[in-house]
């Protein structure tokens, strides 16, 4: 599996990871329990002028990915204007992109395997009561690495659609995309079993 941490070193590469994590479940607390415009805005500001710190190439990577949330972003947008929230609307997607936005921060700056270190400790205690917590740390490792893979997958499949057809792909691709999802989850399988299996 490719690694979804950038290859432009920065400052929080250097960083431990459960700080950053630790770091994160704060600052997404923290996100909920404001309500004010003004304090998403500025928060969702500083977190872009942190992706622009390290340069152009790991900016365009950060915003990349969170250009997937646009689908996301338009409809709650479109709801608290047609129930006349509009402010609300505009607070509920600044918290949305600030949120995303940290937490790719962090798996941007930080490896798989250094994640996976951390939910093993704190899962630990767990296995005084004979759980075993590697389907925890592989499952969490597998969401973070492959949701992404299936968004790109998702995009490349609606590209293929539209190179062939004047007609938006709509739900004509979900067939072809589940086929796909299925394929990879059956790959991932065979080669957690060729190493032991869970």
């Amino acid at each position: 599996m490719i690694s979804l941490t950038s290859p432009v070193e920065t400052w929080a590469h250097r960083w431990p990871a459960g700080l950053k994590l630790g770091s994160l479940c704060i600052a997404t607390l923290f996100l909920f329990s404001q309500e004010a415009l003004w304090f998403h805005a500025s928060v969702f500001a500083a977190t872009l002028l942190l992706y622009c710190l390290p340069g152009a190439l790991f900016f365009t990577s950060g915003i990349r990915r969170l250009f997937a949330l646009w689908p996301f972003v338009v409809l709650v947008l479109i709801w608290h204007f047609l129930i006349d929230a509009r402010v609300e609307g505009l607070v509920v997607t600044l918290r949305l992109l600030s949120a995303v936005a940290i937490a790719n921060l962090v798996t941007m700056t930080t490896k798989l395997s250094q994640i996976i270190d951390v939910i093993r400790w704190i899962s630990s205690p767990l296995r005084r009561f004979g759980l075993d917590t590697r389907v925890l740390e592989i499952g969490i490792a597998l969401v973070i690495r492959f949701a992404p893979t299936l968004i790109d997958k998702g995009g490349q499949l609606a590209q293929s659609w539209s190179a062939r057809s004047h007609k938006k792909p709509r739900w004509k691709i979900v067939m072809p995309f589940a086929v796909l999802a299925i394929d990879d989850a059956e790959h991932v399988a065979n080669a957690i079993k060729a190493r032991g299996g869970l």
